[in-house]
């Protein structure tokens, strides 16, 4: 199972820029375009905050070019909502986030399921309105240790936005990942779960949640960069996506690639101690 995983393309409507410091549609064409000689790719997962500002035009947007992209590889697209996405325009434009799910979570939150080659494709919804910081509840997590109840044939790729994990350098990812990975952790614990995948943090990172690896990957948009001085945040410009290989040997194996942007590296935002500070008091 070969599997591209993308995260935070942060589309916005035509002619506006994200306020992410880069063209965020332009970012995603020319990832896209790095990634056009990837061959027997099985899958493509987009693990959230697809658009940024929840318009049904974002939405549309991300269709058309994961969409197109994915079509040409003959490989299905499966998509998490995140803190930026907006529920009701998600559903409208992209349903339940799978093309065919063989099962949905009832109610609002954009959870479902679907196999391919004998996987099974597990997406949840972290998306807590109006916060960063991200929790699934109980209901989703009593509703994912009943459909992991039955093993499926190969294994599940569980993928949602904010990450179970963090690293203990980012003062940030301490409180604006997922709240409830305690939860999930006792759901998945025993199961079929092979791999869970991740985005959030424009960053990647590898740990691991129940004996379960956990793959974060870096944003489309821009990319974080944890070389600044304890208690500071720095993104960066530089489009980015991984390769996910499960069911191989020596697998899970992951790889991260850097689309070739000649701004790559630039500062699009830094943020000093006292204003990090501020963020997480306003919004943590």
């Amino acid at each position: 199972m070969r599997i591209l995983h993308l995260s935070d393309t942060h589309i916005e409507p035509a002619g506006a820029l994200a306020g992410r410091g880069a063209d965020a549609t332009a970012s995603l064409r020319l990832m896209l375009a790095e990634l056009r000689h990837q061959r027997d790719v099985d899958a493509v997962v987009v693990t959230g905050d697809l658009a940024d500002d929840g318009s049904a035009e974002a939405y549309t947007t991300v269709r058309e070019l994961i969409g197109g992209f994915a079509g040409s590889l003959g490989a299905p697209v499966f998509y998490t909502t995140g803190n930026h996405d907006e529920r009701g325009a998600f559903a409208e434009v992209l349903g339940s986030g799978h093309p065919e799910a063989s099962r949905e979570l009832p109610g609002a939150e954009r959870a479902a399921v679907s196999t391919v080659g004998g996987w099974r494709f597990v997406t949840l919804d972290s998306l807590v309105p109006g916060e960063v910081y991200g929790r699934l509840g109980a209901g989703q997590l009593d509703w994912l240790r009943e459909v992991l109840s039955t093993p499926a044939g190969h294994g599940t790729v569980l993928a949602l936005h904010h990450p179970p994990i963090s690293h203990p350098v980012s003062a940030t990812q301490q409180v604006f990942g997922l709240r409830d990975a305690g939860g999930l952790a006792e759901a998945i614990r025993g199961s079929d779960v092979r791999v869970v995948l991740a985005g959030h943090f424009h960053l990647q990172l590898c740990g691991f949640l129940a004996s379960v690896p956990v793959w974060v990957t870096p944003g489309v948009v821009n990319r974080v960069d944890l070389t600044t001085a304890p208690g500071t945040e720095r993104a960066v410009r530089g489009a980015s996506a991984s390769l996910v290989e499960l069911g191989g040997e020596g697998g899970p194996l992951f790889h991260t690639f850097h689309a070739r942007d000649p701004r790559a590296h630039e500062t699009v935002y830094e943020l000093d101690e006292e204003r990090t500070r501020e963020l997480i008091e306003r919004r943590g």
